[in-house]
């Protein structure tokens, strides 16, 4: 029998979640978004209270969730911020790729410091001529003997600037595309590398995002993560993980659209009524809840799905496309109601319109996510 309540556990954890945005979060959020600042102290209290690292194994210092749980508190976390709420989802994606395909030697010398003191890690898959296609890579790896031997450059790292570790995908042979990337953990220590300045972004800018380039960095053999060749496999199967949570992000930033459109729609008086009396934004609101709310069923669907150890390449790119499609809607709509006040900073819905954009270009374009379904669905 299929079941939406949730048990007394997850109630809790929510609950958790939703206090820390409302206490912690909301309150800098614009202030952070205005100087484009990393909220370092805001990553260390979440750490503490078990908010980062959610999907790592409590065995090794994290929280030990499962997807489906993960998604309820990282919807709370974007409802307060989504730029905090991708800082903090980028460790589980930066470090799923060891829990996917590492020994347990190398999960506990590669997670479990990460982890336990509160650092953080980023994935470096993107670059600067390799986004979409991330078989087309261009950083190399030669076998330098008694090490690997990386050249090459990635972009829009998140917390690259702040991480103390990377997980890094590169090829040994470019022509033979996915079948030669190789998966990598690089210390932000290691000799030749530099990272760039933080990105002056349209939204989500109190995420650190930045360029990683790496020059003749010489990395120790037993830092591959899996088989040689078995990079882009890694790569795929911890994004396949991780779209529920960027879903998540999404619906988030969705529903406190949603709020705020709501709230302003009851207090906002013209031909004097308030304007949630007029049927034109009455039919606006009913949309953007309709799309919050499919958006969150197909979110859950898919994150339960891969918790039961399911394939769920179809619904979780379906979840992705559908939530950060849907958080760009309703983000508009949101701006819209609120009329020439949702266009100034004074407001918060055009915030939420700005770092919408993001979740429709990151973890995969809303494009990509079409052809997956499609290759899905035809197959």
């Amino acid at each position: 029998m299929v079941s939406f309540g949730l048990t007394e556990e997850q109630q809790s954890l929510k609950e958790i979640a939703a206090r820390f945005a409302v206490d912690k979060i909301r309150p800098v959020a614009a202030a952070l978004d205005e100087r484009s600042e990393f909220p370092s102290a805001l990553i260390k209290e979440g750490h503490s209270l078990g908010l980062i690292n959610l999907t790592l194994p409590a065995e090794l210092g994290g929280s030990g969730l499962g997807l489906f749980d993960a998604c309820l508190v990282i919807e709370e976390i974007a409802w307060g911020c989504s730029g905090f709420a991708t800082s903090m989802v980028a460790n589980d994606l930066a470090l799923t790729p060891i829990r996917i395909g590492a020994t347990e030697d190398q999960k506990k010398r590669f997670l479990e410091p990460v982890i336990t003191s509160g650092q953080l890690a980023s994935f470096c898959l993107t670059e600067p001529g390799a986004g979409s296609d991330a078989a087309g890579l261009q950083t190399t790896v030669e076998d330098g003997g008694d090490c690997w031997i990386l050249n090459g450059s990635k972009q829009w790292i998140t917390n690259a600037g702040h991480a103390s570790q990377y997980t890094v995908f590169a090829t040994h042979d470019r022509t033979k595309r996915a079948k030669g990337i190789s998966c990598f953990v690089v210390p932000r220590s290691t000799p030749g590398i530099e990272v760039g300045h933080h990105e002056n972004k349209m939204g989500q800018r109190c995420s650190d995002t930045c360029r990683v380039t790496f020059d003749n960095v010489r990395v120790p053999k037993d830092h591959l993560i899996g088989a040689q060749g078995e990079g882009f496999k890694i790569a795929m199967q911890t994004l396949d993980a991780s779209r529920p949570l960027t879903a998540a992000i999404a619906v988030g930033i969705g529903r406190a659209a949603l709020e705020h459109a709501v709230a302003y729609s009851k207090e906002r008086k013209q031909f004097g009524n308030a304007i949630s009396s007029f049927q034109g934004i009455q039919f606006m609101l009913a949309d953007m809840a309709t799309g919050v709310e499919a958006s969150r069923m197909l979110t859950w669907r898919s994150a339960w799905l891969l918790d039961q150890g399911k394939t769920a390449s179809i619904e979780s790119s379906m979840a992705k496309r559908l939530s950060a499609d849907t958080a760009m809607s309703v983000a508009t709509d949101a701006v819209q109601i609120y009329g020439g006040y949702g266009y100034t900073k004074e407001y918060p819905v055009e915030k939420l319109m700005r770092d919408a954009k993001l979740l429709q270009i990151y973890e995969g374009t809303s494009q990509v996510q079409r052809i997956v379904i499609a290759r899905e669905l035809l197959k």
